[in-house]
C-alpha cells in the first residue's frame, strides 16, 4: 500500500514538475516577446497565474515534504 501510494505521488509530482517547467518557459518567452513588442500571451499568462501556476508550484513543493516524510518514516521504522 505504501508503495502505490508513493507511486502515485511521484507520479504525480513528474508531472507537476513538466507543467511548472512549461510555464516558466512560457512566462521567459512571453516576457522577452513583450519586451519586443511581439504577443506572446504573457496576458493569459498573467490570468493563469492564480489558479494554475501558483498551486501547482505549492503543490511541488507539498508533495516533495510529503515523499521525504514518508522516505523518512520507512527509514526509521524498518531499522527497529
Amino acid at each position: 500500500m505504501k508503495e502505490k501510494l508513493i507511486n502515485w505521488l511521484n507520479l504525480l509530482l513528474v508531472a507537476d514538475v513538466f507543467l511548472v517547467i512549461a510555464g516558466f518557459v512560457w512566462l521567459a518567452f512571453a516576457a522577452v516577446g513583450d519586451a519586443a513588442g511581439i504577443h506572446l500571451g504573457l496576458d493569459l499568462w498573467h490570468r493563469l497565474w492564480q489558479p494554475l501556476f501558483n498551486p501547482a508550484i505549492g503543490l511541488l513543493m507539498g508533495g516533495a515534504i510529503l515523499s521525504g516524510v514518508i522516505s523518512w518514516i520507512g527509514r526509521k521504522f524498518s531499522s527497529n
